[in-house]
């Protein structure tokens, strides 16, 4: 720059003096150490005094990716499709699909663990509530759950409900202590025994055809029925002509309802026997309910001819509903007529028995209460008895054995009615002293003895001439192999071929 030229840097136009070179020093090659000192080309330098990435920097600090300590987790394992020196990511489509596949299962699992365990939960606190005694008990008066609510429940109590406070029970306290149970928590007049009373109603649904005294002695294991003849005579207990026990639901005493009360109050005050509970039922509903088990197995030594369209083959067979309704309602043939029929029931008691030990056995015990509960829906019987106490007696009557099954029929023969109206009827005279034997030994097992003036009994044949019906008791066991009753040559349809 010239003297004249304007220093533009403020330096009034002195120059300064250059700043010398810095000394270059050339590089030998082949010298290692030198060069070493100077990184690659590819590399950014990080100073004298820093470490690279990969150098050890002291006896506390461990190299990358190394195991830091005891306090310090090492690097986490990438897979066996990890990165490597490469480059290569570690991932690829199989690693993607199973990693998504985990995810997936594992979503189910958590959402079957929180189903399950909202359903418990809910389980529980229903399970809470149903038993919490919350519900009025209109029997005793206090408080109930709801699943004793359901179980106490008489939904077929179409009859009406008994009225059980007036009960002459006359308990033999030697027999049996005040405190006795006998386990099976029934509503029971007296404990250790249950007596259900047992009418089959004819067509019309007006006089009833069978009678029967079912009484379950739990303290000992056995049960015992006891069949009332249809045509037994109870002046005192119906305004029949006939005063046939069969009349007193449709005209017994009018003051006294529901119509089932009159039957119950006349088998009380004649036969000593406290009834708890009462089955009824139509012969046209038996029809149904043998159909719903499955039939009856039964072997008829003889045919059996209702009507001349309406026939039972002989030989081992298997009743339908029709053909269980003429096999009880036959008496045409039989030389002892009515009391041949109930002899017949009999038999047909004893296969139904077989039949319920029988589903039991091979089909459980729930099978046999969707069988009770089928003919409770369809209304085919009518009974006071609660659901729950139906279960108790049925698992009770499907411990029993053959044998320790008894039945009964009330003593007595076959007489004359004189009738207010100037007709004589033929009627069933009951023997008195017999039947006070018979009910003792059978019926009373709590009960002190019964004597002639615990008893409403009428005899009209005092002086017996016929004692064949005076001992007719046989176990089920033998009711088994039992024959068909007595027929009557004389009463063969004219039909029937020979």
């Amino acid at each position: 720059m010239d003297n004249n030229e304007v220093d533009m840097n403020g330096t009034g136009g002195q120059k300064s003096a250059p700043k010398p070179l810095r000394k270059l020093v050339k590089v030998n090659r082949e010298n290692k150490d030198t060069f070493q000192n100077y990184p690659p080309v590819n590399e950014e330098y990080h100073g004298r005094y820093e470490a690279s990435p990969q150098e050890y920097h002291g006896q506390h600090e461990a190299p990358a990716g190394e195991y830091r300590g005891q306090h310090e987790a090492p690097a986490p394992y990438v897979g066996r499709y990890g990165a490597d020196n490469d480059g290569y990511d570690g991932y690829d489509d199989e690693y993607e699909y199973e990693e998504e596949h985990t995810r997936r299962r594992f979503s189910l699992k958590d959402f079957i663990t929180k189903f399950v365990a909202v359903a418990v939960s809910i389980v529980l606190i229903v399970g809470l509530v149903i038993n919490v005694p919350i519900f009025a008990d209109k029997k005793t008066g206090g408080n109930i759950s709801l699943v004793n609510l359901i179980k106490s429940a008489q939904p077929m109590a179409k009859e009406g409900l008994l009225n059980k406070e007036n009960v002459t029970l006359n308990i033999d306290t030697e027999k049996v202590e005040e405190d006795y149970n006998d386990g099976l928590d029934l509503p029971q007049l007296i404990e250790g025994q249950y007596s259900i009373l047992f009418l089959g109603f004819d067509e019309d649904e007006f006089n009833s055809d069978v009678m029967w005294i079912v009484q379950f002695d739990i303290g000992h294991s056995e049960m015992n029925i006891l069949q009332i003849p249809r045509d037994c005579c109870l002046p005192d207990y119906t305004s029949s002509p006939a005063r046939k026990f069969n009349s007193v639901y449709s005209m017994g005493d009018y003051s006294v309802n529901p119509p089932i009360q009159r039957v119950v109050n006349a088998v009380q005050e004649n036969f000593g026997i406290p009834i708890d509970a009462y089955i009824t039922t139509a012969c046209f509903d038996i029809v149904r309910m043998v159909d719903i088990v499955g039939g009856i197995p039964i072997h008829l030594d003889n045919e059996i001819i209702y009507e001349s369209d309406k026939i039972i083959p002989a030989g081992d067979i298997t009743l339908t509903g029709e053909q269980a309704e003429w096999f009880i309602r036959f008496r045409t043939e039989w030389l002892q007529g009515d009391i041949g029929r109930m002899q017949n029931q009999r038999r047909f008691m004893a296969a139904t028995m077989m039949k319920l030990f029988d589903i039991v056995e091979n089909e459980g015990r729930l099978k046999l209460y969707s069988y009770i509960k089928q003919i409770k829906d369809e209304d085919l019987i009518y009974t006071d008895l609660s659901i729950g106490d139906m279960s108790k007696i049925a698992d009770f009557a499907s411990t029993l054995s053959m044998d320790s099954v008894r039945v009964n029929m009330v003593p007595g023969e076959e007489a004359t009615f004189y009738a207010e109206d100037g007709e004589e009827y033929a009627v069933y005279s009951v023997h008195k002293a017999e039947t006070i034997a018979l009910l003792n030994q059978y019926y009373r097992p709590y009960q002190t003895a019964m004597t002639p003036y615990d008893t409403s009994i009428v005899e009209l044949v005092l002086d017996h001439k016929y004692d064949v019906y005076d001992d007719t008791g046989i176990d089920f066991e033998e009711l088994e192999t039992a024959t068909e009753p007595l027929r009557d040559p004389d009463k063969k349809p004219w039909w029937k071929e020979d």
